[in-house]
């Protein structure tokens, strides 16, 4: 096997001494004569991705419910139900894992029922869980909590970041109402986190396309400035721009720029054209990156409100107390 032929082709198919389609654990890699470097090689080249921790899948094999259940199949022991992000990967929730999860895996999801034990190894994080049959389902001979009940422990967890994150990509499958997931939440009175499910569920919101756009609405929504999810806005008959999170009442707008599709040339030009076209017509478009959202200083609070204050202005309304207007810059113009 010629790695720099493989690469050159930007093809596995043929030349890779395991079946370039199908998954496969690093185990098995070593097994078939491919070192630990090829393995990083290919990587880095794009031609293979590490979906899980321990199992390699060649990119031109794509995704798919049936392609993520066979890698899961390879580390997931039989008397496990896959749990919390693992599981909403498999039942189909985009973007649910964790932005650089692709990077920088982190352990499967497993649990066993309780009395069972846990399991012990650097491959996942186990314990026991108590699991109702109607909890469990199976997909592609792998056992995983629900949908419903996937949310209801995604947002049973500390951090309310992860919380709205992944209970909006749940939302998003449309496998159950918000009534039912409201309804269900007292059978978890007194367990671990619960607090958190009880704030954050009802504010959950399908509509959001990623983990960063579910965190802004949130801080938004801390900062109490009201805001919807994808709003359109167009210009004589023709859709102009959809904001990631709007208030159609101030004409303001939140973006949430994260940096797989706004790094590059391209990507920052059609973001500053498409947002002085918005601007043209009234609105006030606010850019943010994940730095303002994530980072120690939390900029975006003070943006979300600075922003606030200046539509206000702008349409007129009564503001309250004093801000400075957001520099320019932060309006994604320049």
């Amino acid at each position: 096997m010629d790695i720099d032929d493989i690469i050159a082709s930007a093809s596995l198919v043929g030349e890779f001494p395991i079946p370039a389609l199908e998954p496969f654990t690093y185990r098995q890699a070593l097994d078939a004569g491919v070192t630990r470097h090829q393995l990083t090689r290919l990587v880095k080249a794009g031609l293979l991705r590490r979906p899980l921790r321990q199992v390699y899948l060649a990119t031109e094999a794509g995704d798919s419910l049936a392609v993520r259940a066979a890698c899961l199949r390879l580390v997931v022991p039989q008397d496990c139900v896959v749990v919390d992000r693992h599981a909403g990967w498999l039942l189909g929730a985009q973007m649910i894992l964790r932005p650089g999860e692709h990077l920088d895996l982190r352990p499967l999801s497993l649990f066993r029922p309780s009395g069972h034990g846990r399991l012990r190894n650097d491959l996942s994080a186990s314990g026991e869980r108590n699991l109702s049959v109607d909890d469990v389902m199976e997909i592609g001979g792998l056992q995983v909590t629900t949908p419903i009940r996937t949310a209801w422990d995604l947002g049973r967890v500390r951090w309310t970041d992860d919380a709205i994150s992944g209970l909006d990509a749940m939302f998003r499958l449309g496998s159950f109402t918000m009534d039912e997931f409201l309804d269900g939440i007292e059978r978890f009175r007194g367990m671990r986190w619960v607090t958190t499910l009880r704030a954050i569920g009802p504010l959950a919101d399908g509509r959001s396309e990623s983990p960063g756009e579910s965190v802004l609405r949130l801080r938004c929504i801390e900062a109490q400035v009201h805001v919807v999810p994808q709003v359109e806005i167009y210009g004589d008959g023709a859709l102009i721009a959809r904001l990631d999170l709007a208030n159609e009442d101030l004409l303001l707008g939140f973006e949430y720029d994260g940096d797989e599709w706004h790094s590059t040339p391209e990507q920052l030009e059609h973001d500053r054209t498409r947002r002085r076209d918005v601007a043209e017509r009234g609105w006030l478009p606010v850019a943010l990156r994940s730095d303002d959202v994530f980072g120690r200083q939390r900029l975006c609070d003070r943006i979300i409100r600075e922003a606030a204050h200046e539509a206000r202005v702008r349409r007129g309304l009564r503001v309250t107390g004093s801000a400075q207007p957001p520099s320019r810059h932060l309006f994604g113009l320049q």
